[in-house]
C-alpha cells in the first residue's frame, strides 16, 4: 500500500493527490458548514436586534463568504502540489488569487447595492424633487461598475499582469476605441444633457422618434419609454438630443380642434345659437380648460364652417372626454334642429330650344 501511495502521477505522488483532494473536500465542508451557520444561527441572532443593518449585511455576505472560503481551500490544495511545468503552477496560483479578488468585489457590490436599496431609495421617494429619483439609479449602476472595474484591475495585478503597461497599451489604441465607441459616447453625453436641461422627468408622457409613451427610466446610455400599447421601448439618449421631443405632460392639456359644417339653410339666429351651444358644452365639462376658441370660420363649398378648439386637461381621460363632448354636440344640435351639411351637388339640365 505504501508503495502505491508513493507512485508518481503527473509530477506528484498518489499520496500528494489524495492530500490535495482531502483539502478540497474539507474546504467544501467548511463552506457548507459556514452557510449552515449563516442560515440557522446567525440569522436567529440578527432577527433579535432592532436594526435591519445586521440582517442586510448577513444576507449579502453569506454567499460570497462561502465562495471565498471554498476558493481558498482549492488554492491551499493546489499549493501542496508540485507541477512539472512552472507555468501551469503559476497559472493556477494566479487564477485562484484572481478568483478570490473577484469574490471580494462581488461581496462589496452586493452589500453596497443592498444598503442603497434599503436606505437611499426610500429617502429619495419621500422627497418632492424628481432629480434624486433620476440620479439614484445612475449612482447605483456607477458604484457597481466602479467596484467591478477596480476588482478586475486588482485581480489582473495579483495574477501577475503589468496593469500599467496594459493601460498604456490601451492608450495607444485609444483613438481606434474612441472611433468605435462614438455612438456610446454620444449616448452618454445625451444622458448628461437630459439631466442638465431636464426636458422631461420619470413619469412624463413624451412623443419622440415616432413613439408616444411614458418615461419609465432614465439611464446614462439609454432611457426606457412605455408606449400606450404597453410595450417597453429602450431608446439611446442621443435620440432625445438629436430629435424634437414633445413633452405632453408639461403642456396645459391635449388640444382638440373640431371643424363642424352646417347647411346653407341655417339662419343667422341659428348660427348664433349653435355657437352658444358649443360654448355652453365647453363651460359645463369640468375636464376641459378655460382656453376655448370658437368662431364662424368659413364659407365652404357645401357648408358654413364652425371651428371649435379646446384643451382636455392632462389628468382627465382623453378618449372618454372627447367622446362625451362629441355626443353632447350631436344631442343638442339635433334637439335644436341644426343640420350638419354633407357634400351635395345640384345639376341643372339646360337644353337649347329647337326651331
Amino acid at each position: 500500500m505504501e508503495g502505491f501511495l508513493d507512485t508518481t502521477f503527473y509530477g506528484n505522488t498518489i499520496f500528494a493527490w489524495l492530500k490535495a483532494l482531502a483539502i478540497i473536500v474539507g474546504a467544501l465542508l467548511v463552506g457548507k458548514t459556514a452557510y449552515w451557520i449563516f442560515q440557522n444561527v446567525a440569522r436567529r441572532l440578527t432577527a433579535k436586534t432592532k436594526t435591519k443593518l445586521d440582517d442586510i449585511i448577513l444576507d449579502m455576505i453569506e454567499e460570497p463568504v462561502v465562495v471565498i472560503l471554498t476558493v481558498m481551500g482549492f488554492a491551499l490544495a493546489f499549493n501542496t502540489l508540485t507541477f512539472e511545468s512552472e507555468r501551469v503552477g503559476e497559472f493556477i496560483r494566479h487564477a485562484m488569487t484572481a478568483a478570490i479578488t473577484l469574490s471580494v468585489a462581488w461581496l462589496l457590490v452586493r452589500l453596497i447595492d443592498s444598503l442603497i436599496q434599503e436606505y437611499l431609495v426610500p429617502l429619495a421617494e419621500r422627497t418632492e424633487s424628481d432629480l434624486d429619483d433620476q440620479l439614484l439609479p445612475i449612482l447605483r449602476k456607477g458604484t457597481k461598475l466602479a467596484i467591478w472595474v477596480v476588482g478586475f484591475i486588482v485581480a489582473l495585478n495579483n495574477a501577475g499582469y503589468d496593469v500599467g503597461a496594459l493601460l498604456a497599451g490601451l492608450g495607444v489604441g485609444g483613438l481606434a476605441l474612441a472611433i468605435a465607441a462614438q455612438d456610446t459616447v454620444a449616448n452618454i453625453f445625451g444622458g448628461v444633457t437630459i439631466f442638465a436641461d431636464r426636458p422631461f422627468v420619470i413619469g412624463d408622457r413624451v412623443r419622440v422618434g415616432g413613439y408616444d409613451g411614458i418615461i419609465r427610466d432614465i439611464g446614462i446610455r439609454s432611457s426606457r419609454l412605455e408606449t400606450r400599447d404597453g410595450a417597453l421601448v429602450t431608446m439611446p439618449n442621443s435620440t432625445f438630443t438629436s430629435s424634437a421631443v414633445e413633452n405632453v405632460t408639461a403642456g396645459v392639456g391635449r388640444r382638440i380642434v373640431l371643424q363642424l359644417g352646417l347647411t346653407y339653410d341655417t339662419s343667422a339666429a341659428q348660427m348664433e345659437r349653435a355657437l352658444d351651444i358649443l360654448r355652453g358644452i365647453a363651460e359645463a365639462n369640468d375636464n376641459l380648460t378655460d382656453d376655448v376658441k370658437l368662431s364662424f370660420s368659413s364659407w365652404g363649398d357645401f357648408a358654413m364652417g364652425i371651428r371649435f378648439a379646446f384643451f382636455i386637461k392632462l389628468d382627465s381621460h382623453f378618449r372618454n372626454t372627447e367622446n362625451a363632448v362629441n355626443l353632447e354636440i350631436l344631442k343638442q344640435f339635433t334637439a335644436e334642429g341644426l343640420e350638419f351639411a354633407y357634400p351635395t351637388q345640384t345639376i341643372y339640365n339646360i337644353s337649347a330650344d329647337k326651331d
